[in-house]
């Protein structure tokens, strides 16, 4: 099992379209609005680590009003 998080950073106003959007990926568990250098955090689980990396790559940073991101992946998840 892979877990990580992914801080996201949005378009203005977008936090409720992104947060919408996340509740669609199956590997994402969790994802909240925040106040700082980051807009979102979502907390990811995967099988494998090629399903981690292809959520994050193609399921998250593609999302449409998407600036940019940071990936925090967990060295040993339980």
């Amino acid at each position: 099992m892979e877990k990580g998080f992914v801080l996201i950073n949005c378009d203005l106003g977008a936090e409720d379209y992104i947060i919408e959007e996340l509740k669609l990926v199956p590997q994402v568990k969790s994802a909240y609005v925040t106040f700082g250098a980051y807009d979102i955090i979502a907390e990811l689980q995967a099988q494998t680590l090629e399903d981690f990396d292809q959520t994050v790559a193609h399921k998250i940073r593609n999302l449409s009003r998407v600036v940019s991101t940071m990936t925090l992946k967990v060295a040993n998840p339980e």
